[in-house]
């Protein structure tokens, strides 16, 4: 058995990473990490969030300002290496109407401290149709 990109994809699952989230939630509330250890999110991370990130239902787990937005990155071929920045929903139903596996990260960051992580991984794109719907 080799293993490959294609193993990490999930057979077209959804990889939830609450857990972790809250682990490192946790972990800095209990003073084990600094507040620059956690928020150190990327410029262009912050810039996208600001720009063209939808608000999330929640405060920020760091600051607790309401300023925590969702962000959404997809990947894949003939999209550019850095990925792309989905702003809307029309825009992500336009990328999972092409027949292309790609891949969507959906990660949330806070434009106030720059707490950001990684929430979700899902498969986008019509052959992921494929294997959703023989689930």
């Amino acid at each position: 058995m080799t293993f490959g990109v294609g193993s990490l994809r999930g057979n077209g699952a959804v990889v939830d990473h609450r857990l972790s989230r809250r682990h490192l939630i946790n972990e800095f509330h209990r003073g084990r990490l600094r507040q620059d250890q956690v928020c150190d999110a990327h410029p262009e991370l912050i810039r996208a969030a600001r720009n063209v990130g939808s608000a999330a239902t929640i405060a920020c787990p760091i600051c607790e300002l309401p300023e925590l937005k969702l962000v959404t990155y997809v990947f894949g071929p003939r999209l550019p290496s850095h990925g792309r920045c989905v702003s809307t929903a029309k825009e992500l139903q336009q990328l999972d109407a092409r027949p292309d596996e790609l891949t969507a990260y959906v990660v949330e960051a806070c434009v106030s401290c720059r707490w950001h992580h990684l929430l979700r991984v899902l498969p986008v794109g019509r052959s992921n149709r494929r294997v959703r719907a023989s689930s």
